[in-house]
């Protein structure tokens, strides 16, 4: 703590502190569905998060069609229900965006308090708004076919937002008063905080919060039912995968061709490394650019397109038939694509020529961050360009390769799933099945949801294990690792 501040200061920042949690708090009201408190009656979906009742006003009124027609809900106050969670979504945001002014100079923290203070009293109006709207749909006529409910996080929602309204104004009393010619400023690391806080909500979102899933494995779970206790059963899908001789076979020839295809990418790796150092070796810029462009471009080509373009070459009245049918090498067109013999180098093949140039990108820049002297002592030494290459490039570009190695090494259960369910077809449909086309097949072709989940779990764990794995072998033998 530092001591040269006054204690009013000191004071200052530990209510900023509350401010920011409550902020946060909020901003997980947003988007939690059980935190809605726009849930007025059983026509809302149950699923449907505050965010969308204020943004989406189709979707928040999409099973009100009949209420609507029979008059059993007034059109308005749903409306005034969608307003209202509107505005507490800008209130929201408001907030947020003071949390983040906070972190300022005293210029920036007036800014955010006033923001702040107009933000919260949105917030509450809005609160004030959901309330009303409650109070007209519990007064129909019909509450059987409505369902009114209270929502049980209402109280709890619009306390946070008096709480905070309470500490902005205890805040702008207690606020010293900023110099007339003082400018906006923060400190460098809550500026690199701020830019970096977007990833970190991503990576949350996307990565952390899908993992609440993961109780779907303990439980008889079908599509369309609720999570019960009386539906669950333990460790009974996870022994279902070793007790079911059908299931053991089809995770047998699944990590087969899984892991056989990852370890065609793992001995090719260093692919990727090798054509970044000739590419930066073309003395021609023009002719280097164009390469670059040229192999970086497909890999922003979806692989339906890509399988699009290999039909239009491979099939049976593609271009390369059609070429050896005009030659008199056959007699009749062949549909290459449907041969299920090499899946495995073939899927390896489209994957580097998709991937290569992309993959290239960071080998380039590691290049470009060698020491030019490095170079220029060499050629004083009589070095030639391939003695340069082997003994300045590659040297300088194996910490970036060995830690893109560990990361592979890490996903080596992740083939994906799309390029393998494009081409899949008649006759390579048991050799192309990886793991992610198989939790795809098994949980939205079968609608097996807890096997596949479990499936899942394991693959995850794995991956963990594997990274740490190869990061401590990392350590061991070169004495360097990535965590």
């Amino acid at each position: 703590m530092d001591k040269s501040k006054t204690a009013k200061e000191l004071a200052s920042d530990r209510v900023y502190y509350f401010i920011r949690i409550a902020v946060l708090l909020s901003v997980v009201f947003l988007f939690v569905p059980a935190l809605n408190p726009s849930r007025i009656c059983g026509l809302i979906n149950k699923n449907l998060s505050l965010f969308t009742s204020g943004v989406a006003y189709s979707t928040l009124t999409a099973d009100f069609g009949r209420a609507f027609r029979k008059g059993w809900v007034a059109k308005s106050s749903i409306q005034i229900l969608y307003a209202s969670s509107l505005a507490v979504c800008l209130g929201i945001a408001a907030n947020a965006a003071s949390g983040c002014m906070s972190l300022g100079n005293i210029k920036f923290k007036k800014l955010g308090n006033l923001i702040s203070l107009v933000g919260s009293i949105v917030e509450l109006a809005g609160m004030a708004g959901i309330y009303t709207a409650y109070g007209q749909v519990a007064a129909t006529s019909k509450p059987k076919r409505v369902e009114p409910m209270f929502p049980g996080c209402f109280w709890l929602v619009a306390a946070v937002f008096a709480l905070i309204l309470a500490a902005t104004v205890i805040q702008i009393v207690m606020m010293a008063k900023s110099k007339s010619e003082e400018k906006f400023e923060m400190e460098t690391k809550f500026r690199l905080f701020l830019m970096f806080l977007p990833f970190i909500a991503l990576v949350a979102v996307f990565s952390y919060l899908p993992l609440w899933g993961w109780r779907y494995a303990f439980f008889d779970y079908k599509v369309g039912d609720t999570l019960t206790m009386d539906k669950f059963v333990g460790f009974k899908w996870f022994t279902e995968l070793v007790k079911n001789p059908a299931t053991v076979r089809d995770i047998v020839n699944v990590l087969k061709n899984t892991l056989g295809m990852s370890f065609i990418g793992l001995a090719t790796s260093w692919l990727p490394m090798a054509f970044a150092i000739f590419l930066c070796e073309m003395k021609n810029i023009k002719f280097r650019r164009f390469v670059q462009t040229f192999t970086t471009v497909p890999n922003f080509i979806s692989w339906v397109l890509v399988y699009a373009i290999a039909f239009c070459i491979f099939s049976t009245d593609g271009f390369v038939s059609s070429l050896l049918v005009n030659l008199g090498i056959w007699q009749e067109g062949q549909n290459l694509l449907m041969d299920g013999s090499h899946t495995w180098f073939k899927m390896w093949l489209w994957g580097t020529w998709k991937g290569v140039g992309w993959s290239a990108i960071i080998y380039i820049s590691a290049i470009s961050g060698i020491d030019q002297q490095l170079y220029e002592a060499a050629t004083v030494d009589g070095a030639g360009r391939f003695q340069k290459m082997w003994n300045i490039t590659v040297p300088s570009l194996i910490p970036t390769f060995f830690v893109l190695f560990l990361m592979a090494v890490a996903n080596i259960l992740s083939n994906g799933m799309d390029q393998y369910l494009v081409f899949k077809n008649a006759t390579n449909a048991n050799s192309i099945l990886v793991l992610d086309l198989y939790v795809y097949e098994l949980g939205i072709g079968k609608g097996s949801i807890p096997l596949t989940t479990v499936v899942s779990m394991l693959k995850s764990i794995i991956s963990v294990v594997l990274l740490f794995g190869a990061n401590g072998v990392s350590k061991l033998l070169r004495g360097e690792s990535i965590i």
